[in-house]
């Protein structure tokens, strides 16, 4: 009996015991998914190009409020994270004019922060010593120089309506057609009743050279006789007329437009002509124009804000200022946003992954903050927060009266592909027509060739009876 009440004892600790373990466990679960996370965010402060990053107050005294895009749209990825988050945001000075500025408030996560927010450019070599989440904004380097006013005055100006391979396919076309009409025109002074006719003289060879264009400028009554020539005169002085008149449209623009030319077109005339270039202070662009463009570091001056930008290019790099000012395209387009009027994006384009937030390597936060941010550049949300604070204008968006000129292009041949090709299938078929018996003698030839070889039938063997003659009855029997 005492073994039995001990056995029972026993499971009845055990079953207690259990059962303080679950409930153990399901309220540390609980806590942990509603457990608050504490991160120390880090935010670049500078003077310049506000919009970003705006930091208000003294970072001694602890009072200061911190708003821009970075920030508004570091908060509402917060909003989409599956825990919930305390801040404390602390602004960083970016002072180094060596292009290191950023670099060194990187390398205080985790020491000092646990995320970065700002204009934070995700780049190969920064990711050795920090992780990135996906970009939440698009990026790029490219350069902004004055703008040249004025028209394109030449000797030359008349050839430039249309590209070359446009002028070299009118050349063609008009051989093609001169020589189809020369062929089918060829015999028209031996034609009946044709005395005293415009063709009783027999087209020259070289005229079929210019017959076609010079039907198209200073036309004339009755100059081919067969239908089929007039045919192909008649599409070929189509597509004269719809060259005509884009030719003389194009050429009135070019004539007559304001044209906006960069005053540098690449980074070589940069480099080669000595000519001083800026870029903002702190920024990884100081390390591209070395390594990547190969510039004197002589030659760079570093500049914090839009307005120093324009001095720097109104005073030009001879007196005192640059030619040329290297930024990425989002601070770029601020400026143009201010001084578009006279400055223009010129030059090839460093690419760039763009912005993101900075966390510390192999992170697990990263992951949520990548699918936090997804969320936010999907929604309409972030369309409202780009408004706010860059106007209608997306930041990374392209607008062609930023980057290229006003001056219109020469016309190529792929705008007239589809009436080139018209023309040359419609000359060829009446051609083919009006020469039928071009194509119908091979046509006899390889018919009677075929009788001769092809209809050969082997000759059939004669089979002879000879009679019999029957001797009894006088009959002869086949």
């Amino acid at each position: 009996m005492c073994k039995c009440f001990s056995s029972l004892f026993s499971l009845f600790l055990i079953f207690l015991f259990v059962l303080q373990q679950a409930s153990t466990g399901n309220a540390s679960n609980a806590s942990s998914e509603y457990e608050e996370i504490k991160l120390r965010v880090g935010v670049p402060r500078k003077n310049g190009f506000q919009q970003f990053v705006h930091v208000i107050g003294e970072t001694s005294q602890e009072n200061y409020n911190i708003s821009g895009y970075c920030m508004e749209v570091f908060n509402a990825v917060i909003t989409h994270l599956p825990f919930n988050v305390s801040l404390h945001v602390e602004p960083h000075d970016i002072d180094s004019s060596e292009g290191s500025g950023y670099d060194a408030l990187l390398k205080l996560i985790p020491s000092k922060y646990d995320v970065v927010v700002g204009d934070i450019t995700i780049l190969a070599n920064r990711s050795k010593f920090v992780d990135f989440t996906v970009p939440y904004t698009g990026s790029g380097v490219k350069m902004v120089v004055p703008v040249r006013h004025g028209r394109d005055k030449n000797m030359w100006t008349f050839v430039k309506p249309f590209s070359w391979d446009l002028w070299l396919s009118i050349i063609i076309i008009s051989t093609f057609i001169g020589l189809a009409i020369l062929i089918m025109e060829r015999n028209v002074n031996a034609l009946p009743n044709q005395e005293g006719s415009p063709n009783q003289k027999k087209f020259h060879p070289a005229t079929f050279l210019w017959f076609p264009i010079s039907q198209a400028i200073l036309p004339e009554r009755q100059v081919v006789v067969k239908s089929c020539s007039r045919f192909v005169l008649m599409v070929w002085l189509l597509l004269a007329f719809v060259l005509m008149q884009s030719y003389t449209a194009n050429l009135t623009s070019i004539l007559t437009l304001d044209q906006l030319q960069p005053s540098f077109l690449n980074v070589n005339d940069l480099r080669k002509g000595g000519y001083y270039v800026g870029y903002q202070t702190g920024s990884f662009v100081h390390d591209v124009l070395v390594k990547q463009f190969k510039f004197d570091p002589s030659k760079l001056k570093p500049y914090n804000t839009s307005c120093e930008y324009h001095d720097a290019l109104k005073h030009g790099s001879q007196n005192g200022g640059v030619a040329a000012i290297f930024d990425e395209v989002p601070y770029l387009k601020i400026y143009l946003q201010e001084y578009g009027s006279n400055y223009i994006m010129s030059g090839p384009k460093y690419r760039n992954a763009g912005f993101g937030f900075a966390l510390p390597l192999n992170s697990n936060l990263t992951a949520y903050f990548s699918r936090a941010i997804l969320h936010v550049t999907e929604s309409d949300l972030m369309n409202e927060i780009e408004e706010k604070y860059f106007g209608k204008n997306e930041v990374g968006e392209q607008n062609s009266s930023d980057e290229a000129s006003s001056a219109p292009l020469s016309l190529s041949f792929h705008s007239f592909e589809g009436l080139f090709l018209i023309t040359g299938i419609s000359t060829f078929f009446a051609l083919l027509i009006s020469e039928s018996v071009l194509w119908q003698k091979p046509i006899l030839m390889a018919k009677a060739l075929s009788r001769r070889y092809l209809s050969f039938v082997a000759p059939t063997t004669e089979i002879r009876v000879h009679p019999t003659h029957d001797s009894t009855h006088g009959i002869e029997v086949v």
